[in-house]
């Protein structure tokens, strides 16, 4: 069988849908949303509106630009969550309704098991075993993956992700938003060993952000106070200093864990995997141990539907369809057995 499943993201902002067939993804159409820049941050309700106003065209242009007819469709998948219920909201409703109207099976998608499966859209591919740190906005964690539906998370933040800490970071520094792609940004141009931060680490697999943000806080807060023009004269080295900070910190952790389960294959995913200092610290670390490393496409680390199409695919193979009173969920464990 030849299964052809139309995907929807709708988590954040970011409203997304693509087509696989037959494990094939056609396409990943995204529409971002650019009213959030001026606020510092996403506003749920606006991204939930802007959604709402989204989806229709972004469905249609998915369809046509996969020359697949809707009545060809064999099932409808959508990111249950985690994510922003309201972002969310718009896009089961929609999954259900067009399943119901095409009387065919629904799909749900954990968002996080998305993102670790994006890795088998284009080659090369990881075997299983493999580790896959997923690092994001909202969510930092190591996960041993077995097998496409098998997902066990063996290591996560305490308290705030990597990618908030890389956000809070600019803010403090009054970088424009989005933060972490700016750091991103001026880290090319700086010193990394410009500026030490202290080391917080918990005993086992898992992360803590809290206390670097509060340190970053106050070294910024000190050095202002002595020199008013801190920021401006040494942002490029600050920038450098705090994500090679973050990094390692990141790092540090994914080698222990590789050692504890003796596993050589590592990934990485996430809308952090984008930047470009652990892109190249995963790579330097593999050479360094021995690691096999796959690092997705840009286009698959930030939120997109390609990444929901591919779960779909094998929870179709193997029939785990949802059922019509399904509902989106803010919060979302990904320990699938």
């Amino acid at each position: 069988m030849d299964p052809k499943i139309l995907a929807i993201e709708s988590s954040c902002d970011e409203t997304s849908a693509s087509v696989i067939s037959n494990g094939k993804v056609l396409n990943n159409v995204i529409a971002s949303q650019s009213v959030h820049h001026k606020y510092g941050g996403v506003v749920p309700e606006l991204a939930s509106r802007a959604h709402q106003k989204n989806i229709v065209h972004i469905i249609n242009e998915t369809l046509t630009s996969s020359g697949i007819n809707k009545t060809e469709l064999d099932a409808i998948a959508f990111t249950k969550g985690p994510g922003l219920l309201g972002a969310l909201l718009v896009g089961v409703s929609f999954a259900k309704s067009m399943a119901l109207a095409l009387n065919i099976p629904l799909i749900e998608v954990n968002h996080m098991q998305a993102h670790v499966l994006s890795h088998f859209i284009e080659e090369p591919k990881p075997e299983f075993p493999f580790l896959c740190l997923t690092v994001s906005g909202g969510h930092t964690q190591i996960v041993l993956v077995r097998d496409y539906l098998n997902l066990t998370v063996i290591g996560e933040t305490h308290d705030d992700a990597v990618g908030e800490a890389f956000d809070k970071a600019a803010k403090i520094m009054g970088l424009p938003y989005p933060g972490g792609p700016m750091i991103d940004k001026l880290a090319k141009e700086g010193n990394p060993d410009a500026f030490q931060f202290p080391v917080t680490s918990m005993p086992s697999l898992d992360f803590s952000f809290s206390g670097i943000k509060t340190a970053f806080l106050y070294f910024i807060r000190d050095e202002v106070a002595k020199n008013p023009l801190f920021i401006e004269s040494r942002k490029n080295d600050i920038c450098a200093s705090i994500q090679k900070h973050l990094v390692n910190m990141l790092l540090d952790k994914l080698e222990k864990a590789s050692n504890q389960t003796n596993i050589k294959q590592i990934a990485i995913a996430g809308g952090v995997s984008a930047n470009s200092g652990l892109r190249d610290g995963l790579r330097k670390k593999g050479e360094q141990l021995g690691w096999t490393t796959f690092i997705p496409d840009f286009q698959y680390c930030t939120d997109n539907a390609a990444m929901v199409a591919i779960v779909a695919h094998y929870k179709y193979k193997k029939e785990i369809f949802s059922n019509l009173s399904v509902s989106p969920m803010a919060r979302m464990p990904l320990d699938v057995k």
